[in-house]
């Protein structure tokens, strides 16, 4: 990658971490649903604990593809997304366990992709919205070079997208987002990832058509 192109690229994705902090400044002037305050409240609320549990499993999967970049052989800015989103979001999986730990609620594990629900007095695992599928999964595991990152930024736009859809619907719900923590993971969440979209959808259109080989 020459000089002009980093500079084009690298930098501006860098310079990312200054525009979150005044995105997330602008969401957290946005107004909170009017709930009551948590010592009023018997228990968390049900919609902070669906959304602290979901992203939990939402962020494991971005982690696992995120970590597969030096492996397959990404170029420099996409290895440089990578490794930001592996450990912003593995640090946020810690703080979500947390909370959901010392609000008595079940806590997936870290590495858990799915998320486990109950219907019909039965367990399934789900995928969050946005999420990649097994068989995408495997796809992504396979390719290599230009046609990981093609697929990587392609996958985590969308996967980003269905991030932003879960803070859309918990901010939504009657009496959520009220605990501290729930309101700043969530207003976090949506500065950083609507903000890396951004930055994604740019380096895509110089990414080239996937090989023959690995085309749909």
């Amino acid at each position: 990658m020459n000089r002009s192109f980093r500079a084009m690229v690298v930098a501006p994705l860098l310079a990312a971490i200054t525009i979150t902090v005044h995105s997330a400044t602008a969401f957290s002037q946005a107004p909170r649903s009017q709930g009551a305050p948590a010592s009023a409240r018997s228990g968390p609320n049900a919609a902070d604990v669906e959304f602290m549990s979901g992203m939990i499993p939402h962020h494991a999967q971005a982690v696992v593809m995120a970590g597969m970049a030096k492996s397959h052989g990404a170029r420099s800015d996409v290895l440089a997304l990578c490794e930001r989103i592996v450990v912003g979001q593995a640090d946020e999986i810690r703080l979500m366990q947390f909370w959901l730990r010392e609000n008595g609620q079940p806590v997936p594990s870290a590495t858990a992709t799915k998320m486990k629900m109950k219907m019909n007095g039965m367990e399934h695992d789900m995928l969050m919205p946005g999420m990649m599928s097994d068989e995408e999964m495997a796809a992504l595991d396979k390719a290599r070079g230009s046609d990981f990152d093609r697929l990587f930024l392609e996958g985590m736009i969308r996967h980003h997208g269905g991030a932003i859809t879960m803070v859309d619907k918990l901010t939504g719900s009657t009496g959520a987002a009220q605990d501290d923590l729930v309101y700043k993971m969530s207003s976090d969440i949506y500065a950083d990832q609507t903000t890396e979209i951004v930055f994604m959808e740019k380096m895509l259109t110089t990414v080239p058509p996937l090989s023959g080989a690995r085309a749909p």
